[in-house]
């Protein structure tokens, strides 16, 4: 009876480690999916920042323009001038952040 016993314990043993075996290979695969999902939530994340940088930098320009016509009265020209100021400003912040041009303050001397 003895024997019975520890057969059907060491038969249980065996089913649970299959089925922790089972467990584990699945939680690796939400773990390398949980990863990738994490990447792209990254990206994603990234690429809102610089689209919104890019427009807030064009719309200040646009905004300042039109402040400047209004108030001094140099009809589109204001509007023009800082509008394509915007533009470049909103340009170079897209680049800053991209990592493809240096900030002005990095000085490593």
């Amino acid at each position: 009876m003895a024997d019975d016993r520890e057969e059907s314990l060491e038969k249980r043993r065996a089913q649970l480690g299959a089925k922790l075996a089972i467990k584990r290979v699945d939680a690796g695969e939400d773990e390398a999916r949980e990863a990738q999902a994490e990447v792209s939530r990254k990206g994603y994340a990234q690429a809102m920042k610089l689209s919104s940088e890019f427009i807030a930098a064009i719309l200040v320009g646009a905004f300042l323009g039109w402040f400047l016509d209004y108030s001094v009265g140099t009809a589109p020209w204001g509007m023009i001038v800082l509008l394509l100021l915007g533009f470049c400003a909103g340009v170079l912040n897209v680049l800053r952040s991209a990592g493809v041009v240096a900030h002005p303050l990095d000085d490593k001397k």
